[in-house]
């Protein structure tokens, strides 16, 4: 597998197709998905930031989207990259989309931190 740039980005988990199908992500737990491509500028702009969210005890880890014939494409219904989405025992509750020739930003960075606010340690 390649690199998205950043080691903090490198170092977390990347989920394939298999990893959506079964029980994985529906036990009870909160999951922040970045769905990035290594060739997708904006995704290694943007991935540095994913990886400083403070997730509390959510698990933050990467869709891995580089191939264009990944499954995750049509399951998820992404038609652009960079894209998060947080799912909670399970079941998508977040779904932020990168724009066309912006990616994702500040802003979108700061709503999936308030998703995640539950889920923080205390």
């Amino acid at each position: 597998m390649g690199s998205f740039g950043s080691p903090a980005v490198d170092r977390l988990e990347r989920l394939g197709p298999d990893a959506f199908q079964g029980d994985r992500l529906s036990r009870p737990g909160t999951w922040t998905v970045g769905f990035f491509a290594e060739w997708c500028g904006f995704c290694r702009a943007f991935a540095p930031s994913f990886a400083g969210l403070d997730g509390g005890a959510a698990h933050l880890a990467v869709g891995d989207l580089t191939d264009l014939h990944n499954p995750l494409w049509e399951r998820f219904d992404i038609e652009i990259v960079p894209t998060v989405i947080v799912f909670r025992d399970g079941k998508a509750v977040l779904r932020v989309d990168g724009r066309p020739m912006e990616g994702l930003g500040g802003e979108d960075l700061e709503k999936v931190q308030r998703a995640l606010a539950p889920t923080r340690k205390r």
